[in-house]
């Protein structure tokens, strides 16, 4: 008897008409400067705002906070006087003003998150309060350097104080919109007492 011929192997299937591509990965975000942070905040908010989503700014927060502190004390006359008298008191005095400036300033980056969150907001801590002690002293800084120069009661000081404190409210409605995901409403609601405080506290002392 002749052999079998041995078994056909089963046919290869077809080559796939369609080649899914591998899934790309996404492209890292590029490194935003404390630079263009405070710069881009004044010339175009709303891409500075989308660009700084989830990040800590402490940096650039502890920074404006050492300068506006800095000046705010150089600008008041009791320390230049102290400044002729007894340098090293006068340097204890500004010590302790830059204490005051950054324990106060992250109050009320803390106070924003908190009312933000309890108002259902999913943000993060850190971005929130360093992003809005960022914001509070970019918009308050122009008006600090004026009025170190010019009498408080001087109008250009008196339109710079109420100026800078809308624009700085505009910014912090912008950021917990963003970081928060909340309506404008409500984002309204989350800085309205701390931005309210700020202007009782600190820049309407010298508006009659």
């Amino acid at each position: 008897m002749s052999a079998e011929p041995p078994p056909t192997p089963p046919p290869s299937p077809p080559p796939p008409t369609l080649v899914q591509p591998a899934p790309r990965e996404p492209a890292p975000r590029r490194r935003l400067w404390w630079h263009q942070l405070i710069l881009g905040l004044w010339y175009r908010p709303v891409d500075v705002m989308d660009e700084a989503r989830d990040r800590s700014a402490w940096s650039a927060a502890l920074m404006l906070c050492l300068v506006s502190g800095g000046v705010g004390v150089l600008s008041v006359g009791a320390f230049r006087q102290q400044w002729s008298a007894d340098r090293m008191m006068a340097l204890q005095l500004a010590g302790l003003a830059e204490a005051g400036v950054l324990t106060a300033s992250f109050v009320l980056g803390a106070v924003t998150h908190a009312i933000a969150r309890t108002l259902g907001g999913t943000g993060r801590f850190a971005p929130t309060a360093s992003l809005f002690i960022v914001l509070f002293w970019v918009a308050g800084l122009p008006r600090l350097a004026i009025a170190a120069w010019l009498p408080t009661g001087a109008t250009i000081v008196q339109a710079a104080t109420w100026t800078t404190w809308g624009f700085g409210y505009v910014l912090a409605v912008l950021l917990i919109r963003g970081q928060h995901h909340l309506s404008t409403r409500k984002s309204v609601a989350a800085v309205s007492v701390q931005m309210l405080t700020a202007l009782a506290l600190i820049k309407v002392g010298p508006v009659h």
